[in-house]
């Protein structure tokens, strides 16, 4: 013998001005956590759009910088190449500046010689045969 479920209150409300007040401000406390929560989810929107949009300009400021450095590293390397060539250079004015070595030069590559000097010229390649 089990009870049938009732769907209907017997229980009726109390049309008092208190009881009305207090429903309001039930209502008004409903509508004031809706707000909060949906002020709240802008907000977490809009901070994780802010922080995403500041990590990404971080990651492209990194990029940039890794590039320059390798920009740098590239110059410095192509300095110390140029500094390099410039001694080469700085040593061969000084040698040109020495008479023996213009002869010497002279000798090697335009065929000049001393006097009773003969002048061979052998081929730089070895022959296929």
């Amino acid at each position: 013998m089990t009870k049938p479920i009732r769907n209907k209150r017997n229980v009726t409300k109390i049309e008092s001005s208190y009881v009305q007040e207090h429903e309001q401000q039930l209502a008004r406390k409903t509508r004031e956590k809706k707000r909060l929560i949906r002020r709240l989810t802008a907000f977490g929107v809009l901070f994780f759009v802010l922080i995403g949009s500041l990590f990404m300009t971080h990651m492209n400021q990194r990029a940039q910088m890794d590039e320059k450095q390798q920009e740098y590293h590239k110059k410095i390397a192509q300095l110390e190449e140029y500094k390099q060539e410039n001694a080469d250079l700085k040593r061969e004015i000084e040698l040109l500046s020495d008479v023996d070595y213009l002869l010497q030069i002279a000798r090697k590559d335009y065929f000049f010689s001393k006097d009773g000097e003969i002048i061979f010229k052998l081929p730089d390649e070895d022959p296929s045969y």
